[in-house]
């Protein structure tokens, strides 16, 4: 199946909230009122209710209570605000897939996410973009379960989700992988072409024609969280550690090896994004 032909499926596109879009849309309009969003947030209790439920969390460490969206934006920032509400409507858009374990699934991906966020920071990068693509660099899979769940549970009899060959196996079988199709699906989510492009180039970031320092550090950043969920040994984290890439981050291996707090440290608080 062609990959146009995967979108036109009609389980391939999961749906997301109306204010999520909107928040997504609000990357490419510099003018965006914040107050604007804050109130279409507000009138989303879903949303809003996670929302100050992440902005209270140990992960923000908050001084005092926040009760209000406002509160959150306030404390927050727009940015982080927008990176929250964005990745919580991804994790709640895919229900329930067949053949996949989605706890693990988003597990793996927030780990990569947070490890993408303190990379980026460490590298005076953007690290609210830096998670959200981290978040979503494998979204590709779960549209493609979605769109051709039988093809797709052939590929997991060969390669699982985690495994570092399955993109090798997808473009065998289907001309094309799971990061095509998620830099696809920022695409027609109308994500700024940035998402698209580092999403893309994630797979093999030193093989582009300009090198996108984002997609690098989630390629690291994915290595590190499939190590973590393979409960990689030292020795097996030893041999397959991406030098190449990190050398040209200019990224010393033991920063990530050995300097880098545990996952668990760096995700804590943030399993409301997962409920």
């Amino acid at each position: 199946m062609k990959i146009d032909a995967l979108f036109q499926q009609q389980n391939a596109l999961p749906s997301i909230p109306k204010v999520v879009q909107e928040v997504i849309d609000s990357f490419n309009n510099d003018s965006v009122s914040i107050d604007e969003i804050a109130s279409k947030l507000s009138a989303d209790l879903v949303l809003s209710a996670k929302l100050l439920r992440l902005a209270n969390s140990s992960y923000y460490h908050a001084s005092r209570s926040v009760g209000t969206v406002d509160d959150a934006v306030l404390m927050l920032g727009f940015m982080t605000v927008r990176t929250l509400v964005v990745s919580s409507g991804l994790t709640s858009g895919f229900k329930s897939m067949p053949g996949v374990d989605l706890k693990q699934f988003w597990r793996y991906s927030l780990h990569t996410a947070v490890v993408a966020k303190w990379l980026a920071k460490k590298l005076r990068g953007n690290s609210d973009f830096a998670f959200t693509v981290g978040l979503m660099h494998a979204i590709g899979q779960l549209v493609m379960h979605a769109g051709m769940p039988e093809q797709t549970l052939q590929i997991d009899k060969i390669a699982g989700p985690l495994d570092s060959r399955r993109r090798d196996v997808e473009q065998a079988s289907f001309g094309y992988d799971f990061y095509d199709v998620g830099a696809e699906l920022a695409k027609r989510w109308r994500f700024p072409e940035t998402f698209s492009v580092a999403i893309k180039a994630c797979a093999e970031p030193l093989q582009q024609s300009e090198f996108e320092p984002t997609a690098a550090i989630v390629h690291l950043s994915a290595w590190r969280a499939r190590a973590d969920e393979c409960d990689f040994s030292k020795e097996e984290m030893n041999a397959t550690f991406p030098y190449d890439v990190a050398q040209k981050l200019g990224l010393k291996p033991e920063v990530i090896l050995e300097e880098m707090p545990a996952i668990d440290e760096l995700s804590e608080g943030l399993e409301e994004l997962l409920k």
